[in-house]
C-alpha cells in the first residue's frame, strides 16, 4: 500500500481522482481489483495535503454507484453463465464457493446485502452482477447501492484523513528518543511472542509424546496397577491366602 502510495504522489491531483474512480468502478463492475487499497492510500496521501479529501470521497462514490449499476446490467443481461465464465476466469476471487457465499448472504438479507456488501471484498465485487443475475428489482438496488456507496467513499475516506492528520501531528511532536523506545518496545514483544509460542509447541509436542512431568512415575504406577501391585501389594496378597486357608479350615 506504501509503494501505491509513492506512485501516487507523482501524479497530479486530477489524475489521482480519476484513477479512483475508474479502479473503483471497475471492481464495482465484477472485476477483482485493489478498489479499496487505492482509496485507502487516496485518502491517507489527502491527509498530507496533496489531494482534496471532498474529491477523493467523491470520486469512490460515483465510481462505486456506477459501476454497480454497470455491473447490475451485465448481469441481468448475461445471468448466471455469465458469473460462471467470470468464476473461471478468476477462480481465486469469483470461484464456486465465493458465488455460493454470495448468494447466501443475497437470500438472507436481500437487498441490504447490496448496501453491506460496499464494506465486504466479496460482495463489492460481486453485488452488482449478482444483483442483476438475480433479477433484483432496479430501484430497490440503486437506493441499496447508492446509500453504501456513499457511506462507505465518505466514511472510510474522512475516517483515514483524520487518522492521518492526527498521526502527521503527533509524529511532529514527539522526539526520537520516544520513536526509539516504542520500536524497541515493539521488537522485545515480537521476540517475548514469539518465545512464549515456541514454548507452547514443545510442551504440546511432548504431551503428544506422552511424556509429562513425572511422566517415569506415572508409568510406573500404571504398569503396577496393570500388574495388580498397589502399594501395601505384598501384604494384601498374604492377608487374602491368610483368609481363605481360615476358610477352609473352617469347612
Amino acid at each position: 500500500m506504501f509503494d501505491v502510495q509513492h506512485w501516487l504522489v507523482s501524479l497530479p491531483p486530477i489524475a489521482v481522482y480519476l484513477l479512483v474512480g475508474g479502479v473503483i468502478g471497475v471492481e464495482s463492475m465484477g472485476i477483482p481489483l485493489p478498489g479499496e487499497i487505492i482509496l485507502v492510500s487516496s485518502a491517507l496521501l489527502a491527509a498530507t495535503g496533496v489531494v482534496e479529501p471532498e474529491w477523493v470521497a467523491t470520486a469512490a462514490a460515483v465510481g462505486a454507484i456506477v459501476g454497480d449499476s454497470i455491473g447490475y446490467a451485465v448481469g441481468r443481461r448475461g445471468g448466471r453463465p455469465l458469473l460462471a465464465r467470470l468464476g473461471r476466469r478468476f477462480p481465486k476471487h469469483l470461484g464456486p464457493p465465493q458465488l455460493a457465499r454470495a448468494e447466501q448472504s443475497f437470500a438472507r438479507y436481500g437487498v441490504w446485502a447490496v448496501f453491506f456488501g460496499r464494506f465486504v471484498a466479496l460482495l463489492r465485487i460481486l453485488a452488482g452482477p449478482l444483483a442483476g443475475a438475480l433479477h433484483v428489482p432496479y430501484r430497490r438496488f440503486l437506493l441499496a447501492n447508492a446509500a453504501g456507496g456513499l457511506v462507505w467513499a465518505f466514511g472510510t475516506t474522512y475516517l483515514l484523513y483524520s487518522v492521518g492528520r492526527a498521526a502527521e501531528h503527533w509524529l511532529k511532536d514527539i522526539s526520537w528518543a520516544g520513536l526509539i523506545i516504542a520500536v524497541l518496545a515493539g521488537l522485545g514483544s515480537t521476540w517475548w511472542l514469539r518465545r512464549r509460542a515456541h514454548r507452547v509447541e514443545a510442551a504440546d509436542g511432548v504431551q503428544a509424546a506422552g511424556v509429562v512431568p513425572g511422566g517415569q512415575a506415572a508409568g510406573v504406577a500404571a504398569g503396577g496397577q496393570a500388574a495388580g501391585v498397589v502399594p501395601g501389594g505384598q501384604a494384601a496378597g498374604v492377608a487374602a491366602g491368610v483368609d481363605s486357608i481360615r476358610a477352609g479350615d473352617g469347612h
